[in-house]
């Protein structure tokens, strides 16, 4: 991640709208640069910021996203792949309530959503380099969380197992990621199996304390 803090930024994703001056990136750039922000984190998710999949495949579109930014006084500090990182790994409990995350054409099928949401994160690497990044924010999806609380008792084991495949389903994107030099820093949030200083480490653990 950046060695360098510089600020104020905002991540855009929590006031993306259908109204203005939210509904483009245009408008919400300019929105922000006037309040004095100087970075703005990018929902990769929201096709009113950003096309990923344009943003992976033309440094020409990526070159005119930061040349709005620009002449709204702000730069793009991140891709944030939050909604589908949190796809990569989701427990079936939570199948339904996250499908909406997802295109309609994947829902109901946890598999192909699933995939869908590797494929978001790998878009998002070659996205980032496109743009210049070298850092992307994301989660890391809940297998355990379910599992918090330690009543009923938990089977022995379950967690670790569940740690282990987290890491075995995020080691090729973090692969990705380093192929296209961009550092993930992934928050710690309730809801994801990495919410706090032991379970990044457990999660560094099963990745291999991915560079």
């Amino acid at each position: 991640m950046a060695t360098d803090i510089k600020g104020p930024g905002i991540f855009l994703a929590q006031f993306a709208g259908d109204a203005a001056p939210f509904n483009s990136f245009d408008a919400i750039t300019k929105w922000a640069g006037k309040l004095g922000y100087k970075g703005v984190q990018v929902p990769s998710w929201d096709g009113r910021m950003i096309d990923l999949k344009k943003a992976a495949e033309s440094k020409t579109y990526c070159d005119d996203l930061k040349g709005t930014a620009k002449k709204n006084g702000v730069e793009i500090t991140e891709l944030s792949t939050h909604l589908q990182g949190h796809l990569v790994a989701i427990h079936p409990t939570y199948d339904e309530a996250v499908d909406g995350f997802a295109p309609p054409a994947v829902h109901g099928n946890p598999k192909a959503r699933q995939e869908w949401a590797c494929e978001q994160v790998k878009l998002a690497a070659k996205a980032s380099k496109n743009l210049g990044l070298t850092s992307h924010v994301s989660f890391t999806g809940a297998l355990a969380w379910p599992f918090l609380y330690p009543w009923p008792p938990r089977a022995p084991g379950l967690v670790e197992e569940a740690f282990k495949e987290l890491g075995k389903r995020w080691t090729p994107l973090l692969d990705a990621m380093k192929d296209n030099g961009v550092k993930v820093g992934f928050e710690l949030h309730p809801g994801e199996d990495t919410f706090d200083g032991a379970t990044f480490e457990m999660f560094l653990e099963q990745t291999g304390n991915h560079p």
